[in-house]
């Protein structure tokens, strides 16, 4: 399955979300909150983009019972993602590559922060359903990332709005804006919701908005 991620600079991933990302300490917050609803004292989640960590870190302070299967293609971002989370190293363990790559299970839940946006159109189906299979029945899955209106000139004001929240220190906005279109598979919020159907997905809701990011909690059939 071809769908390699457009990582970030390793170096700069700690300092980089928590600054674009508005709500980003509340976004894990509510993640924890919504697993929680179903998934066990003891149980396992698997985190789809683990690289870096805080994720994993934010969910392992929150529940000191469940444990996790990170996956990611960056050896780079997974060394960074063990540092991250070296006081709970005993309940977390990673994998390099891709979901194909991740441990079956069957989890107890699933993650995927920050990520879809680097998976291209043409794998984003295919990588729900192999989430979806690797989950136990009514498990939860919590996705949030880039997602707006894909027609002009919202596309176009949405970018804007994200580049300005982060205060982008691009000596050229016009750059930054282009890279984010070329460089990041990027669906408007119906779509999203469309593939999550197809995918076997239910119960599907929007959780979280927060200018040019969206999240969603759906459940496994």
């Amino acid at each position: 399955m071809n769908n390699h991620f457009v990582q970030p600079p390793e170096n700069t991933y700690l300092e980089g979300p928590p600054r674009q990302v508005p709500g980003y300490h509340s976004l894990h917050r509510m993640t924890a909150i919504l697993l929680a609803e179903q998934v066990p004292a003891d149980g396992s989640l698997l985190v789809l983009g683990a690289g870096g960590g805080l994720e994993i870190k934010a969910l392992a302070e929150a529940q000191s019972g469940w444990s996790f299967e990170g996956v990611d293609p960056s050896a780079g971002m997974l060394e960074l993602a063990a540092e991250t989370v070296s006081s709970y190293r005993d309940r977390v363990r990673f994998h390099q590559g891709y979901i194909e790559d991740a441990p079956q299970g069957p989890f107890d839940g699933a993650v995927c922060l920050l990520t879809f946006h680097f998976i291209p159109r043409e794998s984003r189906l295919e990588t729900l359903k192999q989430i979806h299979q690797r989950l136990k029945p009514k498990a939860p899955l919590i996705i949030a990332h880039h997602s707006f209106p894909q027609t002009e000139p919202e596309r176009t004001l949405w970018i804007s709005r994200h580049l300005a929240f982060g205060n982008s220190q691009s000596a050229n906005p016009e750059v930054a804006k282009e890279a984010m279109k070329t460089k990041l598979s990027i669906l408007a919020p119906d779509e999203e919701e469309a593939l999550l159907k197809q995918a076997g997905f239910s119960g599907i809701s929007l959780f979280y908005a927060g200018f040019s990011f969206k999240g969603w909690v759906a459940y496994a059939g």
